[in-house]
């Protein structure tokens, strides 16, 4: 799994960091999200999803790897 954060779209609503803290982070300035691991380990990809799931910019993606 690749993440993919988009942080021009970010409007900062935390969710993502509330779902995976291990993967994401918010910037103390403004709270636009910061991607701590772009290839989170297996263990992590249920949280991922549910991050992306409830994002509420759309701003985070994922890339499934083969």
């Amino acid at each position: 799994m690749k993440v993919i954060v988009d942080q021009v779209k970010c409007v900062g609503g935390g969710q993502c960091v509330i779902a995976a803290e291990e993967v994401f982070e918010q910037r103390d300035e403004d709270g636009i999200v910061v991607l701590l691991d772009p290839t989170p380990p297996p263990e992590l990809h249920d949280a991922v999803r549910e991050a992306v799931m409830l994002c509420p910019a759309a701003a985070i993606w994922v890339e499934d790897r083969a």
